[in-house]
């Protein structure tokens, strides 16, 4: 029998929405100059309004992406990610008919805590539908979604802000939402034992050729997973998860810095107008997707040929960040527009090319609650949201400069190295023990 390869149109759904997802919160970047002139903020304010309406995505998100992993895992991402995408949708189309800072800063909460389960779901789906051989690649392909959205969200937004007003760029972005959905509801199930496009050969496939039986009900599958011992204990006590937490803070730190504060950088910096701060910023998110496609092929076949997840996990992690952290450092010792376009790039694509390996440590180690370990990863990352662009302002507001916030994250890159060298060693840890584990 022929192998399907449906799996592969799950990961290009899952592709999509990512790209979506993250499209919808890095739009008010480009727009926020315009936002602050059309609200009338103060000039004195201006920073720290700004700052912290780009840090209010994170006050939602914190408070939903732990509750979306458990939810993932508890009842499957389909539904999960159905009602997160319609809502988040929804928030970002409120945006646009914002008339207040305060309605402006409720929206951004709302389409946080809408955009906290999209992570979480996707593990959870490439948990369940890809084998143990394929899931960095598969997460890779998944997760280049994020760079190649801030690369075409760079001259997307910029243009539709140029045609139709800020207020309008966001209308358009909640109707690619809204495209999404029906989709996802129609071709995605929770297991490919119950989706009619996945045939015997590639479920033996997918489940590395154990025996699989498609007659087996979603809800005692899940219900086996609501089951498991120990849970909070091992996601909150495990060296290695832990050490992976840390440094996803840090990568989340470089990636909302740049996501956040890299369009103001370069118009208030190099003098660049809103056209041109666009097509700047296509560099450094096209680099990001390229080292992080790369990487994800290369980390599994690093766990192929070696079989141990600390050359094909935790080596990738802290070199990237490693080689990240120095490439901030011509940033704030040379002014030239071209240097500083070549050195943000690298760190942008050093920072985010081992982001499948932070995924994938949460299924290799978590198993059959990775939706859960990536929720507590991800409340990382999301705390990293919330300060990063806030740190951000209040240094350029203190200093007017941006060197002060670029050494804090070269020291917060050498932190991460450290901690991951020391602690994120997951061939030596234990596993969680599911019901009927001999273990």
């Amino acid at each position: 029998m022929r192998m399907t390869r449906f799996r592969w149109m799950i990961i290009a759904l899952i592709f999509s929405i990512t790209l979506i997802n993250y499209i919808d919160r890095s739009a008010i970047s480009y727009a926020i100059g315009d936002i602050a002139r059309d609200l009338q903020f103060s000039r004195h304010d201006k920073d720290l309004y700004s700052g912290f309406i780009l840090s209010a995505f994170s006050i939602g998100y914190m408070l939903t992406t732990l509750f979306g992993g458990v939810f993932a895992d508890r009842y499957g991402a389909r539904v999960t990610l159905f009602w997160a995408a319609l809502i988040w949708s929804l928030a970002s189309g409120l945006t646009g008919m914002a008339v207040g800072f305060t309605m402006l800063a409720g929206m951004r909460v709302l389409l946080g805590v809408a955009e906290g389960p999209n992570f979480p779901s996707m593990n959870r789906g490439v948990a369940d539908w890809l084998s143990s051989r394929e899931r960095a690649i598969a997460l890779s392909n998944s997760l280049v979604a994020v760079p190649l959205a801030l690369a075409i969200g760079a001259p997307m937004s910029t243009e539709l802000i140029i045609h139709v007003g800020w207020r309008g760029m966001f209308i358009v972005l909640m109707l690619l939402g809204f495209a999404w959905l029906p989709l996802w509801w129609f071709l995605f199930r929770d297991f490919p034992e119950h989706s009619r496009f996945v045939n015997t050969a590639e479920l033996e496939h997918i489940r590395d050729g154990k025996a699989s039986d498609r007659g087996i009900d979603s809800q005692a599958l899940h219900q086996r997973r609501r089951q498991i011992r120990g849970l909070w204990k091992f996601l909150l006590s495990d060296p290695t998860l832990l050490a992976n937490d840390w440094s996803f803070f840090v990568f989340g730190y470089f990636l909302f810095f740049f996501m956040t504060w890299l369009p103001t950088y370069l118009e208030t910096v190099y003098h660049l107008d809103v056209r041109q701060v666009g097509l700047f910023s296509i560099l450094p998110w096209l680099t990001a997707a390229l080292f992080l496609w790369i990487f994800g092929y290369v980390s599994d076949a690093l766990l192929r040929s070696t079989g141990r997840l600390r050359i094909a996990r935790s080596h990738p992690i802290w070199i990237s960040q490693f080689l990240a952290g120095l490439c901030i450092l011509p940033v704030i010792f040379m002014h030239n527009l071209t240097v500083m376009l070549v050195f943000i790039s690298l760190a942008v694509g050093l920072s985010m090319s081992a982001n499948a390996a932070f995924y994938a440590i949460n299924v290799d180690v978590a198993g059959e609650r990775s939706g859960t370990a990536l929720g507590i990863m991800d409340t990382f990352f999301a705390i990293s949201g919330f300060v990063a662009p806030l740190v951000t302002g209040w240094l350029v507001d203190l200093t007017h400069s941006f060197n002060g916030a670029f050494w804090l994250m070269s020291v917060l890159a050498l932190s991460s190295v450290v901690v991951v060298i020391l602690f994120h060693h997951p061939d030596r840890g234990g596993r969680l023990e599911t019901p009927g584990d001999d273990s």
